[in-house]
């Protein structure tokens, strides 16, 4: 990544979900060139294991791989406890992991995929890690959303789409959850050390988009940024001093920008924040 970002991450720890591919790999590879402990969170053994090993020559810090489907709670529950165990202080969160449907499916739990690794698997994995971000002092949780949560709506009658769905509903309704997701956890941070942060990368060439594009990717492809331009404005949020004690905003190419009106909703944060710890069993 070609970047003005030179900050020195040495000693932190950094976590990366869906950090195999696209803007998540180049956002772990900027970190480790800062001197970050990176730990990659994928769901493919074989291609987290290239990742790692690929960052790992790039750069000379070592990146650990974690195995876990993020649309999985169990899954998300045992690798929680497993980075818990390895990292007794969390410094970045990169919640990067995500995919776009053009047809609905469910997980072996019976969860939509879209709404399931967009948002459920974050927002649990976020909470069972909280502690041990909190002892870090200062810390960030950064969240990858999408300009798409502006088309978005929370359907609390139909949150997984059984009754109707559509490829591009529901992904812009999972990129508001993790808008709003953001703003209520910034908000039970708040007076704290820990920062929540989400933001747009741009419309990037990933598989996430393009594979999604069907006949009209081609053209499609023209007007894409690349996975490492997309990753700046994570790494920045990660790592920048200017972004210091911000918290509960949305960015994009590394500045502040306006959201929907619906993802300043505090009511529906607070009733979404609600239904997800239900969702995940995070209630009981």
């Amino acid at each position: 990544m070609t970047s003005d970002l030179t900050t020195d991450m040495t000693g932190k720890v950094c976590i990366v979900t869906g950090g195999n591919s696209g803007i998540g790999y180049f956002a772990a590879l900027e970190l480790a060139e800062m001197g970050a402990e990176v730990a990659l969170v994928c769901r493919n053994a074989e291609r987290g294991e290239e990742a790692a090993a690929k960052i790992a020559k790039a750069t000379g810090k070592a990146a650990r791989l974690f195995l876990a489907d993020i649309g999985l709670m169990d899954d998300v529950r045992r690798v929680a406890g497993e980075l818990n165990a390895a990292y007794p202080k969390i410094h970045v969160l990169l919640n990067n992991a995500g995919v776009l449907k053009r047809h609905r499916e469910e997980n072996a739990e019976g969860r939509e995929l879209v709404f399931a690794i967009n948002h459920l698997g974050p927002f649990l994995l976020t909470n069972l890690l909280l502690d041990h971000i909190k002892a870090a002092g200062h810390a960030r949780i950064v969240n990858v959303a999408s300009t798409a949560h502006k088309g978005g709506r929370i359907n609390f009658e139909d949150l997984e789409s059984k009754q109707k769905f559509g490829m591009w509903p529901a992904y812009s309704q999972s990129k508001l959850a993790n808008v709003l997701f953001t703003k209520e956890l910034a908000r039970r941070l708040d007076g704290g050390q820990v920062t929540a942060n989400a933001l747009h990368p741009g419309v990037v060439a990933t598989n996430l988009f393009t594979g999604a594009a069907g006949f009209f990717a081609p053209i499609i492809s023209l007007f894409l940024i690349s996975s490492e331009v997309g990753a700046y404005t994570s790494v920045y949020l990660a790592s920048s001093p200017e972004v210091d004690g911000i918290s509960g905003k949305y960015f994009a190419r590394a500045a502040p920008a306006p959201t929907a009106a619906a993802a300043r909703d505090m009511d529906v944060a607070a009733r979404l924040w609600q239904v997800s710890e239900q969702m995940t069993g995070l209630a009981d």
